[in-house]
């Protein structure tokens, strides 16, 4: 199965949203996953806060997985105060915040191609660390981005007190 990989417009964030509450709705343990809502990631695209990568089955032009890719720079939210950061490097610090793939599509390596996709990107912009949060019991999410090189730096309360694991990897230069 062959996936094209673009970035999302403005008049993606519905179906965006609608997958990842898709994702959502069909998991298990729901407390793992915090869902990102279309008025969040519509106003992360009008600011320029970030952006969001959408895997698109090229055979039946489905939307099959999407990540979105937080800019915090120097707000509260930056996960790079965990890692100890000093401004420098919060700001070339940007987040995983989402990533949803529908079931059927599990199994394909979508999450790691829409990372390498957002890594070149972001390395090209000068960014150097990318950060996210893992529930601990989310042993396949954080079994994912261990192989993908990131490691835990801390375990705390994020998102209104749900305990997560802060995970950092720092990219090379150009990518």
């Amino acid at each position: 199965m062959e996936f094209r990989i673009k970035k999302a417009k403005l008049n993606d964030v519905n179906a965006v949203a609608a997958l990842i509450r898709a994702v959502w709705e069909q998991m298990d343990n729901r407390e793992w996953f915090v869902m990102d809502e279309a008025d969040f990631l519509k106003d992360v695209l009008e600011s320029g806060r970030g952006f969001i990568y959408m895997a698109i089955d090229a055979g039946t032009e489905k939307l099959a997985g999407v990540m979105d890719i937080l800019t915090p720079g120097l707000e509260k939210d930056n996960l790079g105060y965990d890692a100890g950061f000093r401004e420098e490097k919060l700001l070339r610090t940007a987040h995983v915040d989402s990533v949803a793939i529908l079931p059927e599509y599990r199994g394909m390596r979508l999450q790691a191609i829409l990372m390498e996709a957002a890594e070149q990107e972001l390395a090209v912009k000068g960014y150097r660390y990318m950060m996210c949060t893992v529930h601990p019991d989310n042993s396949f999410s954080r079994n994912n981005m261990v192989r993908q090189g990131y490691r835990a730096v801390c375990r705390k309360e994020k998102y209104g007190g749900r305990i997560r694991d802060v995970m950092l990897k720092e990219l090379p230069g150009i990518i």
